[in-house]
């Protein structure tokens, strides 16, 4: 086994196991953001951390002048934290879910180059008896600046039209059975985007929370022709759980990941989008 990679992955260093944070706490080029609800980071967290809950902070509409107004606010809301661009930066939450990774893939699409998610989360870290606390200061405001958007990273509408019909790419459904044959209705229309394949995201977790090794997750992916060649379009509801496989793509080298930021909440209230739909869909058990 390689003791520095022992799960395996062909990007190790985009997650941090707890050890590795630990032995990196008092670094002061080092900004950790907790992803959580307040409730949760004021009865504890990991010392140094910065509070900023993402689960929200959604964009349900990616022509051009919305998506560049939502992309700053990102930017400002990330220097609020005490976030500059020249940071090492970890996110973390609860396990390894989609509020820290979604902040990680906004954290690449400015071109970022040294962020990282926490395996497992604040669970894992208290799995390890690491010290908590409960004590926070207000962060000192950074001017968080970027020059250039990586766009391909991030897909569109009109991205994931024009792949509907592109053998060299793939969109990737990453919500619950019951929303992709439209009984959890969550816009206007239900269902899922034409010629897309589905793996749900709950798919990349241990019974811990933390994310597969690299031995398991590959097989999940290929069996659904989803393979390193093809373009991956992710897409969930509001980008979250898409971004979550996002993440874990790019922790096994696939080269080409775009998460498409307005998901379904886009795609199923914009007019004149096409949409598969079982002709007579029967409720799913959970």
């Amino acid at each position: 086994m390689n003791t520095e990679n022992p799960k395996g992955y062909a990007h190790p260093d985009l997650i941090w196991s707890p050890e590795q944070l630990h032995e990196r706490i008092g670094d002061p080029n080092l900004r950790i953001v907790d992803t959580r609800p307040g409730e949760p980071f004021a009865l504890g967290h990991i010392p140094g951390a910065s509070h900023f809950n993402t689960q929200y902070l959604t964009c349900d509409d990616t022509d051009e002048a919305p998506l560049r107004s939502f992309i700053r606010m990102w930017a400002y809301l990330l220097g609020q934290r005490n976030v500059s661009f020249g940071n090492t930066i970890l996110f973390y939450d609860d396990y390894s879910r989609s509020p820290c990774t979604r902040a990680f893939w906004f954290l690449e699409l400015f071109g970022h180059e040294d962020v990282h998610v926490l395996n497992g989360g604040y669970a894992a870290w208290e799995r390890a008896s690491f010290s908590t606390t409960r004590d926070a200061e207000a962060p000192k405001p950074e001017d968080f600046q970027y020059t250039t958007l990586h766009l391909e990273r991030m897909a569109t509408h009109h991205d994931v039209l024009s792949a509907i019909d592109d053998p060299d790419k793939v969109i990737l459904d990453a919500c619950s059975a019951q929303e992709r044959v439209g009984t959890d209705l969550r816009a206007s229309k239900g269902g899922s985007i034409p010629n897309s394949v589905h793996l749900e995201w709950t798919e990349h977790f241990t019974s811990e929370g933390t994310i597969k090794p690299a031995s398991e997750l590959p097989a999940l992916y290929e069996q659904i022709g989803v393979t390193p060649d093809k373009e991956i379009i992710p897409y969930c509801q509001s980008g979250g759980r898409s971004s979550h496989a996002y993440f874990v793509l790019r922790l096994l080298g696939y080269p080409r990941v775009r998460n498409y930021m307005g998901s379904w909440r886009e795609w199923g209230n914009r007019e004149g989008m096409p949409i598969d739909l079982p002709p007579n869909p029967l409720p799913i058990s959970p």
